[in-house]
């Protein structure tokens, strides 16, 4: 590590990821980066190892480094675990990256000259930190590719954007290719048909929508949007806070005109001749394609955050099943859980916006909060069900409550990704209702067993003090 060679692969490391690649982006500063770190790469793992172990630390670097640039598994595992690391990291697979691998055998060179030379103590202070650094802190990964300006150029509609350089279609959209013409200004938000004036088409502002109209644009109608719900999925989607359209063009065809969106990370909106309006994604180069469009409904779409509130509903049930269990044996038994309780509701409800309730993100302090509440909740229930021996029966019915409950809150949220209901605040109200419905119903059962199993309970008792002489 602290060779001078190794010194100097550090510091082109650092120099090209965060200097020349964004001054001079391309395929000979990207594999420079590839040489440089396979350079500094073994060394920095055979000291994880904490022992020698150079040549496993060298070959483990060469097939990990074959893996990631020639399978798109290892380099969406690569992508993975780098933003744990360094942030938001994009690896992508690139077989070409491969010619950088007799770079292990300098490494090796390195390694052998290394062993006859002095190690002074300066230099593992300055490479090793610096190593750890350009290893890293890599240069901020591109991100998904956006459809920002549209023009028609001559026969061409062109879409330039950020991180998808610039295509260009001849068939009104159907096939596109790679454009390398000048940059393109601003596009417009509106425009008529060339040879039918009195039809315009215009984008609403702010949002992702267009606008038509057939009288010169005295008047407007909507031409294309998507249900609000489902613009909704499909920002959670694209995992923005926003989508809206930003360009618009409009060319004449043989049989028509077609009109062509830019609408950012969404990708490409096309009319065709007919009148069909078809959305587009963006592949990794940026090339629109109908194939990789992102769906605004289905199964597969991500409710984790709603999962999790369900999963913590249902905590919640077996903690107040347990204790309403417990309180029939003993009444007012359960004051340390209520408490408890009610401290955990002040933790959610003061948190802001409400939004949070219902899955978003919690402040760290009031997750670990939260947390160490429902563990205590817990292990508090559980210890008045056990002194209390409320039974295995009533424990099932707590536990096949909070399962229901559970199912209560997550299907509205399945059924919302599916489309019906379209709107989010229509699938949690009806989550809230059922399951609050579900809850109610499930502990009045847990009781009212409870109070029976109780009641026989002491009748056992008292009949046994009561035999005749």
């Amino acid at each position: 590590m602290c060779h001078p060679a190794t010194a100097l692969a550090v510091l082109v490391l650092l120099v090209n990821d965060h200097l020349l690649k964004q001054t001079w982006p391309g395929p000979l500063t990207g594999k420079l980066s590839d040489v440089a770190g396979l350079v500094v790469a073994p060394p920095l793992v055979a000291l994880l190892f904490l022992r020698r172990a150079d040549l496993a630390a060298t070959v483990l670097t060469g097939v990990l480094f074959t893996l990631v640039k020639t399978t798109e598994p290892g380099a969406e595992t690569a992508s993975q675990l780098w933003s744990l690391v360094a942030g938001p990291s994009r690896v992508l697979a690139d077989p070409t990256d491969l010619l950088a691998l007799p770079a292990l055998a300098l490494t090796w060179w390195i390694r052998q000259k290394s062993l006859r030379s002095d190690l002074r103590h300066w230099r593992v202070l300055v490479v090793v930190p610096l190593a750890v650094l350009a290893v890293g802190a890599t240069s901020a990964a591109p991100g998904p590719p956006e459809a920002d300006v549209v023009r028609v150029q001559g026969q061409d509609i062109v879409v330039t954007g950020r991180w998808m350089g610039g295509h260009s279609s001849r068939d009104g959209g159907v096939t596109w290719t790679a454009w390398n013409g000048d940059p393109l200004t601003p596009g417009p938000t509106a425009e008529c048909v060339p040879n039918e004036p009195r039809r315009c088409y215009r984008l609403a502002p702010g949002e992702l929508k267009v606008m038509q109209s057939d009288d010169a644009g005295a008047t407007w109608t909507t031409a294309w949007e998507l249900p609000p719900g489902r613009l909704d999925l499909l920002m959670r989607t694209h995992e923005v806070d926003t989508l809206r359209s930003l360009s618009l063009a409009v060319q004449e065809r043989p049989r028509g005109h077609v009109v062509v969106v830019a609408n950012g990370r969404d990708g490409v909106l096309v009319r065709d001749p007919g009148g069909a309006w078809d959305r587009l994604g963006l592949d990794p180069d940026g090339t629109p394609s109908l194939a990789a469009t992102v769906p605004y409904t289905g199964a597969g779409a991500d409710i984790g955050r709603e999962i999790f509130v369900a999963l913590v509903a249902g905590f919640l049930v077996i903690v107040l099943g347990l204790t309403v269990a417990a309180g029939a044996y003993r009444p007012g038994t359960s004051r340390l859980i209520i408490a408890l309780l009610a401290v955990f509701g002040a933790v959610l409800l003061g948190q802001t916006p409400w939004a949070d309730v219902v899955g978003y993100p919690l402040t760290l302090g009031a997750t670990a909060l939260g947390g160490l509440l429902l563990v205590g909740m817990f292990a508090a229930a559980w210890v008045e069900a056990a002194g209390m021996r409320v039974g295995r029966p009533a424990v099932w019915h707590v536990l096949t409550t909070a399962v229901l409950v559970a199912l209560a809150v997550v299907a509205p949220f399945r059924a919302w990704t599916s489309g019906w209901p379209d709107l989010y605040g229509q699938a949690v109200m009806i989550a809230a209702g059922v399951a609050l419905f579900v809850a109610a119903g499930g502990l009045v059962l847990v009781r009212r067993n409870a109070r029976l199993r109780s009641a026989e309970r002491r009748y056992l008792a008292g009949s046994s003090t009561s035999s005749p002489t």
